[in-house]
């Protein structure tokens, strides 16, 4: 694991805009931290931000808030900007909204939240009243005029909720929408609406033992210029499960991982269609260890081969 003397190093490098040709891989000099732009708009975002559910959501259910400050304080101190979160996640939006404005970081994190107003049990519609709401509750918690991403969660109520989202774009109180899946089945409607929608980001699932995504999501992407948020880059906890308890392989460090964390999240980062990847944890070492795997060389295409055959071998959790 990185420390955090070398990454406040390497990390003072974070402000400088690297821009690269379209799917070409770079394998970045040691102390960069790798950014890429929205293609919409050619921002530049650290690749590797930070995600709010699994155990942030449930240390902010127990109010358990200093450990959630440290690790947000460690992102933005360490040139990270992505936080992705959403209404459903429990109380991580509430809670992220409070300790971002306490901080006064709220200007330095590039705040991605989502959107469902589409009630359990129902036929799958959206109450436009209350997707309203649920946003403009989004807007109090975060407390500014303008949010930077909101995306319809899940695929659900697209006509309804990604209708709304592009009303408020167009009043300038959204900077991009989109809209998210981490479910394959709805992979079909995803690249029907990426064909035909203005999406500016779409959020997906993609790991070193999950590679459906990549087979037409992520080139649909970089061809139609949709940035993409990674989730899900663990497998949630199936990767850690399939490596507890082994030593990192020796020839990782000819890609600069240091940890299994950058082992998972060098193997999504080299992606040219990845925007950002957003890990989620409850705790600042980790957010500095996931910092890592955006920084240094990246694996190749053979190596890439090797990382994932490596990991199919290992017995299945």
């Amino acid at each position: 694991m990185i420390n955090r003397r070398d990454l406040l190093k390497y990390s003072a490098a974070a402000g400088t805009a690297l821009t690269f040709p379209a799917g070409t891989l770079l394998a970045l000099q040691k102390g960069e931290l790798l950014q890429r732009p929205i293609p919409a708009s050619g921002e530049m975002l650290p690749m590797m931000g930070l995600g709010s559910s699994a155990t942030f959501s449930r240390l902010a259910g127990d109010a358990e808030v200093e450990p959630l400050r440290e690790v947000l304080r460690t992102m933005v101190d360490n040139g990270g900007t992505v936080f992705d979160t959403a209404p459903s996640y429990g109380d991580s939006e509430e809670v992220a909204g409070e300790i971002v404005n306490d901080l006064g970081i709220e200007n330095d994190v590039f705040w991605a939240t989502k959107v469902n107003a589409v009630p359990r049990g129902s036929n799958g519609s959206a109450d436009p009243a209350a997707a309203r709401a649920q946003i403009e509750t989004s807007f109090k918690r975060i407390g500014t005029p303008t949010i930077d991403l909101i995306q319809v969660h899940n695929l659900a109520d697209i006509p309804t909720q990604l209708g709304i989202l592009k009303e408020l774009k167009e009043e300038g109180r959204i900077r991009y929408i989109g809209t998210t899946s981490t479910n394959p089945d709805g992979y079909d409607y995803l690249v029907e609406l990426m064909r035909k929608e203005p999406l500016d980001f779409i959020g997906v699932d993609y790991a070193v033992d999950n590679l459906l995504s990549a087979e037409t999501i992520l080139p649909l992407a970089a061809d139609r210029g949709i940035a993409v948020l990674i989730y899900a880059p663990f497998g949630r906890t199936r990767l850690w499960n399939r490596t507890a308890g082994r030593e990192l392989p020796a020839w990782a460090e000819e890609f600069d991982a240091e940890s299994w964390a950058q082992f998972f999240l060098k193997f999504v980062a080299v992606h040219p269609a990845v925007t950002a990847i957003t890990p989620a944890t409850s705790k600042a070492q980790n957010m500095l260890d996931n910092l890592g795997g955006a920084i240094g060389r990246l694996p190749d295409k053979a190596m890439q081969k090797r990382m994932v055959d490596y990991i199919a071998a290992l017995p299945q959790a």
